[in-house]
């Protein structure tokens, strides 16, 4: 390892690099050209962490750049030429080397005009933010650092190296990246940048879905998505990027005191974050499912609150409403199938334990709660806890009672069938030969009865599964049209 120490501004900074990267720089410097680590990896060296991915930037084309490394690299691609950049593996790292970038922008246009520069400190203000606009030259490690980036980084501030707006210009999707840092670094906005985001909001409608998906994703699964998401409602970004989000701020007038339903919502995020399990638990953290849905679990309400006559607030079917608008979000978002599924379900659900505490549920209801959670019963558990944000301790503690009561029925039910595969005590074949039935729509009826039945009831004996079938036969009008001579059909 080769160290290097700097002093900044009364910090000294002792870098660890790895031989690789100063092997690297050597091959460059003996050719003629300049070579830098830049950005999140120089970033991370000052937070103490590694990056197993090290981006350079150089003075030399792409083609120069491949000429050097070619047979030095383990293997390396050309997918990013176009924009300058290399890519390679060696000794277990994922290089990227691009060639210094110029002021070059359309700004009516959402893609870069790609123009190389031959300045480093060009190509560093060009950069998102100050943090990631630091770079150390190889093989010497000298820091360069004209934007003021250690600073920044000392202070736990998000700037911008030129003015924000400009920054904003080149890529609007950088906004969704000053909410995402503060998620992840716990970096506070630097009032300019908070008023650009502000100001060029609308701008990032030009960025596409599949981008501005990538970046809340990695938001809500830092470590403080709270902080994020706060940021990108105040500044406006969320009624583009997040609407129903935005909307769960109720105007709450004097006579109807009820909960702050997005402080609501933002708590329960964070409620449901602090749950997840170890990497070997039901739900590792972080889950975006979970949060997801948590951010999401009550966007219905704004769609569904009525003032009721004695001065009470209803929310009736905001699950099923806020299921069907979280569905839409994320399919505009361009979210798979499956998550879109997942998380709509969470939000469908999750006010189906409220029944519990006051009525308490006969076994059936159970066995209904797991079969229609089915694989997501873990989170719905986890989301369900979360939930509870009330300051009455009494209230808390007696749903927090409740819960531990209903998730101790469902381990007792579950002891005593297999609940993850609830079927009809009689299958198919076994239904089609009691009753002379060819396949058909007539058997698929027998069967559903025969599941409900079996949800009602749990596992029947086979002979009280017959007993049963042949008498709600009994009661369908096919049967008469069967039994009338079942040897007619030779």
């Amino acid at each position: 390892m080769a160290h290097a120490h700097h002093q900044t501004d009364s910090h000294t900074v002792d870098f660890q690099v790895d031989p690789v990267v100063l092997e690297l720089g050597q091959r460059f410097v003996d050719a003629g050209h300049e070579l830098s680590l830049v950005g999140g990896p120089v970033r991370d060296l000052f937070l103490g962490r590694v990056s197993p991915d090290l981006d350079f930037t150089t003075d030399a084309t792409p083609d120069e750049t491949v000429a050097l490394i070619k047979k030095w690299a383990d293997n390396y691609w050309e997918i990013g030429r176009a924009f300058g950049t290399i890519g390679m593996r060696k000794a277990g790292f994922q290089i990227e080397i691009t060639t210094y970038r110029a002021e070059a922008y359309d700004p009516e246009s959402r893609k870069p005009v790609v123009a190389f520069g031959s300045s480093l400190t060009d190509d560093l203000l060009r950069r998102d933010f100050t943090i990631n606009a630091m770079a150390l030259r190889l093989p010497t490690l000298e820091l360069v650092d004209p934007f003021g980036g250690v600073r920044d980084l000392h202070s736990s501030t998000l700037a911008t190296p030129g003015s924000p707006e400009d920054s904003f210009s080149d890529d609007p999707l950088r906004m969704m990246r000053a909410a995402r840092f503060a998620a992840q670094l716990g970096v506070s906005v630097h009032p300019d940048v908070r008023q650009a985001m502000t100001k060029m909001a609308e701008r990032i409608k030009i960025i596409s879905a599949e981008r501005v998906r990538d970046e809340l994703v990695k938001l809500i699964c830092a470590p403080r998505p709270r902080t994020g998401v706060d940021l990108l409602v105040e500044t406006g970004l969320a009624e583009f990027v997040l609407p129903e989000v935005s909307a769960l701020r109720l105007e709450s007038d004097e006579h109807h005191r009820h909960k702050d339903v997005y402080q609501h919502s933002l708590q329960v995020l964070e409620q449901a974050a602090a749950l997840e399990s170890e990497a070997d638990g039901p739900v590792p953290g972080p889950d975006f499912v979970l949060r997801f849905a948590a951010l999401m679990h009550d966007v219905g309400k704004p769609a569904t609150r009525r003032f009721e006559p004695g001065g009470a607030v209803s929310f009736r079917h905001h699950d099923m409403v806020g299921s069907k608008l979280t569905t839409k979000r994320m399919k505009a978002l361009r979210f798979d199938n499956d998550t879109i599924k997942a998380v709509a379900k969470l939000v469908e659900l999750h006010m189906r334990f409220y029944g519990y505490g006051d009525a308490g549920w006969s076994d059936s209801a159970v066995r209904r709660y797991v079969t229609d959670a089915g694989p997501l019963l873990e989170r719905l558990h986890r989301l369900t806890r979360s939930d509870v944000t009330t300051r009455n301790q009494r209230k808390a503690e007696r749903l927090a009672f409740a819960y531990d009561d209903l998730e101790g029925r469902i381990a007792a039910l579950r002891e005593q069938e297999s609940l993850d595969a609830v079927r009809p005590d009689l299958d198919g074949g076994r239904i089609m030969a009691l009753l002379g039935l060819k396949p058909g729509p007539v058997v698929g009826r027998a069967y559903k009865f025969l599941l409900e039945e079996r949800m009602e009831h749990g596992p029947l004996e086979p002979a009280v599964a017959e007993a049963k079938l042949h008498e709600w036969w009994a009661a369908q009008p096919e049967a008469a049209a069967v039994d009338v001579s079942p040897t007619e059909e030779s």
